[in-house]
């Protein structure tokens, strides 16, 4: 069933990720949630002055697209700075060569479209803190500690020894069932 918003009727506050001087207000409850889209994450946001967005981030499985509807911004990308005003469309693909944060140097507050793909899954990442969060469980951890894929796995041979009991650790045989 189609919805519409109504602009009036929205109300604007901080969502969970907001912190000093992190002031991302965002329409809530979050339209996509109201709508309940599956393949879309959008929002009306609102950036007030002095204020920063997100942290300077980038997401590995989600197109991102917002549309300026009042004001104006910095964006920080990879490529530098760049001021965007009322009407401009800003697109950021996947991977490092989208990663973006925004910084409202008015002092009027500047009212984005926000909207991204989502297809159950998307991992971001934070190249200034290196970190990343797996946001459909909002789970965030320090790439630093990333490990071997084999790590931890080399006695493989006594877990499953142990696990059946102290049998044998070769393949079974329907007989040990």
């Amino acid at each position: 069933m189609p919805k519409i918003f109504h602009s009036n009727e929205l109300n604007f506050a901080s969502g969970p990720f907001n912190r000093e001087p992190f002031g991302l207000l965002t329409a809530l409850p979050y339209l996509c949630k109201q709508a309940d889209s599956r393949h879309l994450v959008f929002d009306i946001r609102k950036l007030p002055p002095g204020e920063y967005s997100f942290p300077y981030h980038y997401h590995r499985s989600a197109e991102e697209a917002m549309y300026i509807i009042c004001g104006s911004m910095t964006v920080r990308t990879k490529n530098g700075f760049q001021i965007v005003n009322t009407g401009d469309v800003l697109f950021f693909e996947t991977g490092e060569q989208g990663a973006h944060q925004f910084l409202n140097h008015t002092s009027d507050a500047c009212t984005y479209f926000d909207v991204k793909t989502f297809y159950e899954l998307d991992i971001v990442v934070y190249p200034d803190s290196d970190k990343l969060m797996i946001s459909k469980y909002n789970e965030v951890f320090n790439i630093r500690d990333q490990e071997e894929y084999f790590s931890g796995e080399a006695d493989i041979t006594n877990v499953w020894k142990n696990l059946q009991g102290g049998k044998s650790s070769k393949a079974p045989r329907e007989s040990d069932f």
